[in-house]
């Protein structure tokens, strides 16, 4: 069953193996000295990595980008979570190649890197490429979901990938009773759901067509359970915060491009977790942006 509990010691035999590899050992305090911060989850969404783009697209370059700020910084997050549309267009097994190179450094540092499918990706080409990402024995039948725990909250992350190409999402009857279950199981610490789709609620009414078509069965399930504190989301390649029945709903910032550069940016979000809330931190693609480094702290319902 993949349920991911961040075990940071092995983390630092990870990083420490490969320093011996590549420093003298008159480096490795320098080189091994980083720490991992348990409250910091990296969110990114929507990567669109083809195998082959122009050679001025800025999209890619955008991924390298967070993956240098990961390996340069001087502190780890715990957890990075790539929340869908992994692929440029329509999952193309070269599509998965390219991104695999471009994660390998995270993979290589043994920084926990988990990822969600939308509706550009491909399961099965996903899962011949990205072998690693494939259970032994699914948690639920053709869809890819696990759970990640950190000290202060449980991610559930979901498949709403209904067909490759489709805009609309979907959760399902058999997901939606896994992650009933197990949600009763783990209600000791805060549950963040994660999707790649928007919830047709809460948000902006513009982006309910091609958002999640059974988000109502969905919030039938995290409404009641007091535990459920936020739905984290890409897809519409924008920055927004929303709420319903008290349930926070984050859209963050697509890591490739946006429709419109005078209303949004890309990027990515720094969230840092407390046992009664959170803390977004927006990091911009360009460093000028007016909303590189704004936070916003939310609280968790009762």
């Amino acid at each position: 069953m993949p349920i991911h509990v961040l075990n940071y010691e092995r983390r630092s035999f990870l990083k420490l193996a490969g320093a011996v590899a590549l420093f003298p050992l008159a480096d490795l305090q320098a080189e091994t000295s980083q720490n991992v911060d348990a409250d910091l989850v990296y969110l990114l969404n929507d990567t669109h990595i083809g195998e082959k783009h122009p050679p001025d697209s800025p999209v890619p370059t955008h991924l390298r980008q967070v993956v240098n700020e990961l390996l340069l910084r001087s502190t780890e997050p715990a957890a990075v979570l790539i929340n869908g549309d992994l692929a440029l267009l329509d999952g193309q097994p070269g599509d998965y190649r390219h991104l695999q190179k471009l994660l390998n450094p995270l993979f290589e540092a043994g920084i926990e890197t988990h990822l969600t499918l939308g509706n550009h990706d491909n399961r099965e080409a996903f899962y011949n490429i990205l072998t690693e990402q494939k259970p032994e024995h699914p948690l639920v039948e053709s869809r890819h979901l696990s759970v990640v725990e950190t000290r202060h909250a449980n991610f559930f992350l979901l498949d709403s990938l209904q067909k490759t190409m489709v805009t609309q999402g979907t959760i399902g009857n058999e997901q939606l009773e896994w992650l009933t279950r197990t949600l009763d199981e783990k209600r000791d610490k805060a549950a963040i759901i994660v999707a790649h789709h928007n919830p047709r609620l809460g948000g902006d009414p513009l982006h309910f067509p091609g958002g999640l078509i059974d988000s109502q069965e969905l919030w039938n399930v995290l409404g009641p359970r007091s535990w459920v504190k936020a739905y984290i989301h890409g897809h519409i390649h924008d920055r927004g915060y929303a709420s319903h029945e008290g349930i926070h709903i984050l859209n963050t910032p697509a890591t490739s491009y946006v429709a419109n550069p005078d209303k949004s940016t890309t990027g990515f979000t720094m969230a840092s977790l407390t046992a009664g809330g959170v803390t977004l931190t927006t990091r911009t693609s360009d460093p000028a942006h007016p909303w590189n480094g704004e936070t916003k702290t939310l609280t968790w319902r009762n």
